[in-house]
């Protein structure tokens, strides 16, 4: 298996292990999250909590992992865009461990809640719901760090066709769909969740794209055709013997 083969394979795997992650994470402690009573059912559920978290983690890792496994391919018709694209999911991977450390500790503080008298209750409450705030607030920059670096390497696939124009146009409209609901998040003050019919495209499309980059990988004549290009300008930079001009 060669190298751009191994990039497009792991590239692949971690599309579904990014997706997976964040989904699963998110249906096991966001419905915790609602209601006025949340600190009462966060408390009562610490083990969906826990296991939230950790597939945040999950999910985080697997998001840098993806641009770097990208890199090395992307960078031979893009290399700022190519690195862009790891900067930002960097950041978004910063966005959901920040997400994740708030989560814990609104753990920590309902349970606090729930033993504590009813006159301290508030203070509970109130420091609860900051925490909540700044979860929800560390989750629309880091969705909107991935939209950045999404739309990177979306660009350059759909400039170089190492995957079908279908995939990698489909792959932009479903970004400027998902950056819709992380405006609307952000202006509403809402969880990006939210908005599940604009979130739902890119999440189908990245599983998509995932399964064609294990499945099918790089396309051979993009890859021949740039490596081509590349050998053609080295020849061109190449100094001439003394003596053969003119």
């Amino acid at each position: 298996m060669d190298a751009n083969r191994k990039a497009a394979v792991s590239a692949g795997v971690l599309f579904i292990i990014a997706t997976a992650a964040a989904l699963l994470g998110s249906v096991l402690y966001s419905p915790l999250l609602s209601g006025t009573d949340y600190l009462t059912r966060v408390a009562a559920n610490p083990n969906q909590v826990t296991g939230g978290a950790l597939l945040g983690f999950i999910a985080a890792g697997a998001s840098v992992g993806i641009a770097i496994a990208l890199y090395p391919v992307l960078k031979k018709w893009n290399a700022g865009l190519a690195l862009g694209s790891v900067v930002f999911r960097t950041i978004e991977a910063v966005g959901y461990i920040a997400g994740v450390v708030g989560l814990l500790s609104l753990l920590s503080v309902s349970q606090q809640f729930t033993r504590a008298g009813a006159a301290d209750r508030a203070a509970f409450q109130a420091i609860g719901d900051s925490l909540l705030g700044a979860r929800e607030s560390a989750a629309t920059v880091a969705v909107l760090a991935f939209i950045l670096g999404a739309l990177m390497y979306y660009y350059v696939f759909y400039q170089s066709r190492l995957i079908p124009r279908w995939l990698s146009g489909f792959g932009m409209a479903a970004i400027a769909l998902m950056l819709v609901a992380d405006l609307l998040a952000w202006f509403s003050n809402s969880p990006v969740t939210s908005y599940v019919i604009l979130a739902a495209p890119i999440a189908v499309q990245e599983i998509v794209l995932a399964v064609w980059l294990i499945v099918k990988g790089f396309s051979s004549r993009a890859l021949q055709s740039r490596t081509a290009s590349n050998d053609s300008n080295a020849v061109t930079r190449l100094p001439l013997k003394p003596g053969v001009a003119g």
